[in-house]
């Protein structure tokens, strides 16, 4: 039986409040993409941090080190997302979506989660693997065509790459779910783009989460594009206000802003493990890259918005932060340098070093233990690959 169902989020976590869209006509061009409607913002895009009493209080655990390491990891993802489109062009890879843009919604929202919390991404949260203590040699057997599965999602708390969009946020929600009823206080993250919001699975997934109060916070990395539709083709309002529709509340965040990301997932995440229910994250940013590397953004998006983005880069913007706060200098960013550019050359050559998948591997990783019919299948399958000359194999 459906439980009935209480809305206990008006007088849970302190969000910000929502405001409903005055009615638009269909000649409108939809919600303003003006890059200064980002939300929650801590950090201005010239470096300057805005105390918050709402959200300083989730930053509290993160000292100088901690600190410090948040612009680490953004540095190394930028640094591996770069090679890697690299190995693409040059023929190493079959595909690659690059993350350049999103690295503070990545590594914020991946650096909020607790080791026992479940992450489910799409095709693009490398970032967000990272986090999860993912090799990023691994990472790439998936776009390789080495592996399908690129990683043990066991042992990493975060499922593989999902490429058909958005089943991974059904995924999460069944996982959180079973949370529920194992009694644990550990939450599941659905991570997805500004266009899998206009996908019936993601509406499905937000009705079973609020009627049950699962334990799961969906994070949309709002980029602006579903590669080369504009978000303002996609939506009337705002996409966080879409929460209120399904009866639990969204809010939005400066997606550039590493540290504002981590606190208002760290909010929502802590919100879902008391018991009440599911947030909708809406971080705030811009794919600075094309959707992959297929396609050509160039023949859909102008210049001019590219360059009305570009002084909001996150990495740039936490960098000045840093160095205001006396955190950072030209010797630590020299070592850092070097350390990332010898892990991008460890990653090239782990590349390029992939052992070709053998065809037995089709049938692993079905079943527990195979069927009669497949293992029938699969041994004659393998016998007549025996009867093929190398040449022809």
């Amino acid at each position: 039986m459906i439980p009935e169902y209480s809305p206990k989020w008006k007088c849970a976590a302190t969000l910000v409040p929502m405001t409903v869209a005055p009615p638009v006509s269909l000649s409108s061009p939809g919600p303003s993409l003006d890059p200064d409607e980002v939300g929650v913002q801590l950090i201005a895009p010239d470096g300057r941090r805005t105390p918050n009493p709402t959200y300083d209080p989730f930053l509290a655990d993160l000292d100088p080190a901690g600190l410090r390491g948040l612009y680490r990891d953004m540095l190394l993802i930028r640094r591996l997302d770069q090679e890697s489109e690299a190995l693409q062009r040059q023929g190493q890879l079959a595909l690659w979506p690059s993350l350049l843009g999103q690295e503070a919604a990545q590594i914020g929202a991946g650096r909020a989660l607790r080791s026992g919390d479940f992450a489910f991404p799409t095709y693009r949260e490398h970032g967000l693997a990272h986090t999860r203590g993912v090799d990023w040699v691994h990472m790439l057997r998936f776009w390789r065509g080495t592996h399908t599965g690129a990683w043990n999602p066991r042992e990493h708390n975060i499922n593989t790459y999902s490429v058909v969009i958005p089943t991974q946020a059904l995924h999460a929600t069944g996982y959180a779910m079973g949370i529920q009823r194992r009694h644990r206080d550990d939450v599941a993250l659905a991570c997805f783009g500004d266009g899998a919001t206009s996908q019936g699975d993601l509406s499905e997934a937000f009705v079973w989460a609020a009627v049950f109060d699962a334990p799961v916070v969906f994070l949309c990395q709002n980029n602006q594009w579903a590669i080369s539709e504009p978000s303002r083709r996609q939506t009337k309002i705002p996409l966080y206000q879409r929460a209120a529709g399904y009866g639990f509340p969204g809010i939005r965040v400066d997606g550039n802003d590493v540290l504002a990301v981590r606190a208002v997932c760290m909010q929502a995440l802590e919100r879902a493990r008391s018991g009440q229910g599911p947030t909708l994250v809406e971080a705030y940013t811009y794919r600075m890259g094309a959707h992959t590397t297929s396609d050509d953004p160039t023949r859909y998006r102008s210049p001019a918005d590219a360059r009305r983005w570009a002084p909001r880069d996150p990495v740039e913007r936490y960098r000045r932060w840093l160095r205001t706060e006396g955190l950072w200098d030209d010797d630590a960013e020299a070592d850092t340098q070097q350390a990332i550019n010898a892990e991008a050359a460890r990653v090239r050559a782990g590349c390029l070093a992939l052992p070709e998948p053998q065809p037995a591997q089709l049938f692993d990783h079905v079943y527990a233990e195979l069927p009669p019919p497949l293992r029938e299948q699969r041994d004659g399958y393998l016998a007549y690959l025996e009867t093929l000359r190398p040449e022809e194999f």
